[in-house]
C-alpha cells in the first residue's frame, strides 16, 4: 500500500496535521505567528549549510532554527529591540543569507520551490518514518511543557508563582517548533508550513469551549484539510501543499460564515 505515492502522502499530511494542531494552539493564544514565519523563513540557511556538510536536511534545518530560537530569546530576555523588530531582522536576514550562501554552491541542483512549497507526492517511507517519529516526540514534549505554557499563556507572573519556570517552557516551546518545521518543510515547504500551524487552530478556536476541546478540533481541521486539499489536487491538477493550505482557508471561511449566520438567526429569533 506504502508504494502508491498518493497514500504515502495523505499519511504524511495527516501525520503532520496531528502534530501542528495542538502546538498551532499556543502560536495562535500567544500570538506568535511571527514567530514561527522566522524560523520557517531562517530555516532556508539550514538548507544551504546541510548541503555544504553533507548531512541531513532536516538535521540542518533544525540546527539552523534552534539557532535563530536561541538568539530571538537571548535578544528578548535583554530588551533592547522590540520583539516585532528582532523577528523581521532574523526573518529576513535568515531567509537572505540562505539564499546567498546556496547561490555559490558549486553546481547547486536543488529545486527551490520545492522548499518553498513542499513536494508532498514525493514523500518516501523513510519520510514517513521521520513525520511518526518526531510527531510522536513533539506531542510528549507538548503534553510535558502544557501546564507551564498554558498558566504562562494566560499570567507569566502566576506561572513563576507556582514554580513552573514560564521562561523555560517558553524557550523550549520555540524549539519544539523548530523540530515540527523541520520535519515538516520537505512536505510543505517553507512558506506554507506557519498556516498549517496556525489556521486549523484559529479555525478550531472559534467553538472550542476548553484549551484541549481547541487542541482536538485543531487536529481535526488540519486533518480535513490536508484530505480536502490532496484530493482536490489530485481532480483539478493543482499544487499539492497550496492546495492544502487553501482547503485550510476554506474551513476557516465557512465556520465564520456559519457562525455569524446562526448569531444572527439567533438574534432575530429571540429579539
Amino acid at each position: 500500500m506504502l508504494d502508491d505515492f498518493f497514500v504515502r502522502a495523505m499519511i504524511a499530511g495527516i501525520g503532520i496535521a496531528c502534530f501542528a494542531g495542538p502546538v498551532g494552539c499556543f502560536i495562535v493564544w500567544r500570538r506568535l505567528a511571527y514567530f514561527g514565519e522566522t524560523i520557517a523563513h531562517s530555516s532556508l540557511l539550514g538548507v544551504a549549510m546541510a548541503i555544504i556538510l553533507d548531512f541531513n536536511l532536516v538535521i540542518g534545518i533544525f540546527a539552523s532554527a534552534s539557532v535563530v530560537v536561541t538568539i530571538l530569546f537571548f535578544l528578548d530576555r535583554r530588551g533592547g529591540l522590540p520583539t516585532d523588530t528582532i523577528l523581521g531582522l532574523l526573518a529576513h536576514g535568515g531567509l537572505a543569507l540562505g539564499l546567498v550562501v546556496l547561490a555559490f554552491i558549486p553546481g547547486m541542483r536543488l529545486n527551490l520551490q520545492t522548499i518553498l512549497f513542499g513536494d508532498i507526492l514525493a514523500v518516501t517511507k523513510f519520510d514517513l518514518l521521520q513525520v511518526g517519529v518526531g510527531g510522536v516526540a513533539a506531542l510528549a514534549v507538548l503534553l510535558w511543557l502544557w501546564r507551564p505554557l498554558l498558566v504562562s499563556t494566560v499570567s507569566e507572573d502566576l506561572a513563576t508563582v507556582e514554580s513552573l519556570r514560564p521562561n523555560r517552557a517558553k524557550f523550549l516551546f520555540g524549539i519544539l517548533v523548530a523540530a515540527i518545521i523541520a520535519v515538516a518543510i520537505k512536505i510543505v515547504g517553507v512558506l506554507l508550513i506557519v498556516a498549517l500551524l496556525v489556521i486549523p487552530a484559529a479555525t478550531a478556536r472559534r467553538f472550542a469551549t476548553t484549551p484541549e476541546i481547541m487542541a482536538v478540533g485543531a487536529t481535526v481541521i488540519g486533518v480535513a484539510s490536508v484530505i480536502a486539499g490532496l484530493y482536490s489536487s489530485l481532480i483539478y491538477d493543482t499544487p499539492s501543499g497550496p492546495s492544502i493550505v487553501v482547503a485550510a482557508i476554506g474551513l476557516f471561511v465557512a465556520t465564520r460564515m456559519i457562525a455569524v449566520t446562526v448569531v444572527f438567526l439567533r438574534d432575530k429569533i429571540f429579539k
